[in-house]
């Protein structure tokens, strides 16, 4: 990073928050300055500085305006996503794209609902004839997207 040049913009946008080493520029001689929330110049003695986002961290999630929320749904989403893959035999899926399966979706969205304080009741008889879905759900058809 001493090599960079005056103003540079350090931000990490890949996949880990290990990737930009941040650790080095903790020494007395560089100082930090913090401008906004997720924004440092970190000051050489020489007087250059680099803006450094997130403190070395994913910038892509900490600087963002997505809500901690919203990145919970999908890392949920993903995760059981890779884990229908991992242990479906290997016959079920072909390289392709798929659809996530809305009874899956709608298991992660529950597991979200105290965030809300709410909770999923099961329908009755006469509402799941009248809406034509089972009474567990999957309640949207599955062309139906959020």
């Amino acid at each position: 990073m001493n090599k960079m040049k005056k103003c540079c913009i350090l931000a990490n946008m890949g996949h880990a928050s290990a990737e930009i080493d941040v650790a080095s520029l903790a020494t007395s001689e560089l100082r930090w300055e913090k401008i906004r929330s997720h924004v440092h110049h970190v000051h050489w003695p020489d007087g250059k500085y680099i803006v450094l986002l997130a403190k070395g961290g994913l910038a892509n999630h900490s600087c963002t305006s997505v809500p901690s929320f919203v990145i919970s749904v999908t890392a949920t989403t993903h995760a059981l996503g890779l884990i229908e893959l991992f242990i479906a035999p290997p016959s079920r899926y072909k390289q392709d794209v798929y659809l996530m399966p809305k009874k899956l979706d709608e298991y992660v969205a529950s597991l979200h609902l105290t965030v809300f304080n709410a909770h999923i009741t099961e329908l009755t008889k006469e509402q799941a004839t009248f809406i034509q879905k089972n009474r567990g759900g999957p309640f949207k058809n599955q062309h139906y997207r959020y």
